[in-house]
């Protein structure tokens, strides 16, 4: 398994920055135009990448299917096989697109569904490839994508553990570097149908990194996503949610994809590791204003020993922290210490160099902690 795989000028996994893609698919509803905007619109929202789909229509429907009558309120033709041509752009098209990503800094892709589709991309310069899940078992595709040498995302929406594994012990033949992507198959997304958690299981399997290609409306399950391991993620945007077409719906306009930009970031903050738990910087103050410090309930005279119930806990913390307690009581006073003063190490002859860490433990789990609590001394009233 590689831990970490290189698309242009990014770095995709475990301790990197969540890739995130912009999925623009058909949402420009054939319009190269729009398909333009889009791109702008990504880029203004700081993703890290722009993906769309690409088919060749008569190699990858039947004549029959290409012929059918389409009659649906998302339907751009008379027939499912004019529906489906009025959504695809030009190889020119593409070309333009590519630049355009390029210039926003945007890495550039597309889901291929045929290999003149993958021809197109590599005419392009597109730097990886998405295969979507419908076309998983589709082996011939996988090898010749596989064998272009470049990463490869698989969505494995509609599949079952055997297609999956048959999927990328092929394309781990001629290719290692494989994402795969966890998907449900359902536009939008019920999510009762996600099962997120099946990301760190897909992980554990088949020896990949693993991201989360997410078809539900809203911005929440691909942050949820994140916390499980998603290592990538996928998102649909539309200039309209309301606009014409099946992926309007479950995608995202430009403010929702923002958000969840900002979000992701926000998110990997968060995750940082710091290994043992410490006081970091950003909690000092408040811990100077509300930390507790041991202080003396009565006044403690020179030479008289000090027990428990002559120290009580105090804000702010002026005194030594009161889990050094235990090594204060049963030690004599080297001065006379007032009420509610400061006690230290120092006022009983000690200095933090000579405690005995293993000692203070065990005298630690013995220690009557309540009577530092008990308010039954009336100095202090």
């Amino acid at each position: 398994m590689l831990s970490k795989i290189r698309v242009g000028n990014k770095v995709i996994g475990k301790g990197e920055p969540v890739f995130i893609t912009s999925e623009i698919g058909q949402n420009h509803n054939g319009d190269v135009g729009i398909a333009l905007d889009l791109i702008n619109i990504s880029a203004y929202a700081k993703v890290d990448a722009v993906k769309f789909c690409k088919r060749n229509i008569d190699k990858t429907l039947l004549p029959e299917a290409l012929k059918a009558f389409y009659n649906s309120k998302n339907s751009f033709g008379k027939t499912y096989g004019e529906h489906r041509k009025k959504l695809e752009l030009s190889e020119d098209n593409y070309l333009l697109l590519r630049s355009q990503a390029k210039k926003k800094g945007l890495i550039f892709y597309a889901s291929v569904c045929d290999e003149d589709s993958v021809d197109v991309l590599e005419n392009c310069d597109a730097e990886m490839y998405k295969i979507a899940s419908r076309d998983l078992v589709n082996l011939p595709l996988l090898e010749y994508v596989a064998k272009k040498g470049k990463p490869i995302m698989l969505s494995t929406g509609m599949s079952n553990e055997y297609e999956i594994e048959d999927a990328v012990s092929l394309i781990k033949k001629y290719n290692k570097q494989l994402i795969l992507m966890h998907c449900t198959s359902q536009y939008p997304s019920d999510y009762d149908n996600l099962y997120l958690k099946q990301i760190p299981l897909l992980e554990k399997k088949y020896h990949c990194l693993v991201g989360f290609s997410g078809h539900s409306i809203g911005i929440l399950m691909p942050l949820v996503s994140i916390a499980v391991g998603a290592i990538a993620i996928e998102k649909h945007i539309t200039f309209d949610r309301k606009a014409k077409g099946t992926d309007h719906a479950g995608a995202l306009e430009v403010e929702g994809l923002r958000r969840i930009v900002r979000d992701v970031r926000n998110i990997e903050s968060a995750l940082k590791q710091i290994g043992e738990r410490e006081t970091l910087i950003a909690e000092r103050s408040a811990r100077e204003k509300l930390g507790k410090g041991l202080v003396a309930k009565q006044i403690i005279k020179k030479g008289e020993m000090i027990k428990a119930e002559m120290l009580t806990v105090r804000s702010p913390p002026v005194g030594m922290i009161p889990r050094y307690a235990a090594v204060i009581v049963g030690r004599k006073a080297i001065k006379t210490i007032q009420k509610f003063e400061a006690i230290g190490l120092n006022d009983v002859g000690l200095n933090y160099f000579d405690l005995d860490f293993e000692k203070l433990k065990q005298d630690l789990e013995s220690f009557e902690w309540k009577k530092l609590l008990e308010e039954k001394n009336k100095a202090v009233d």
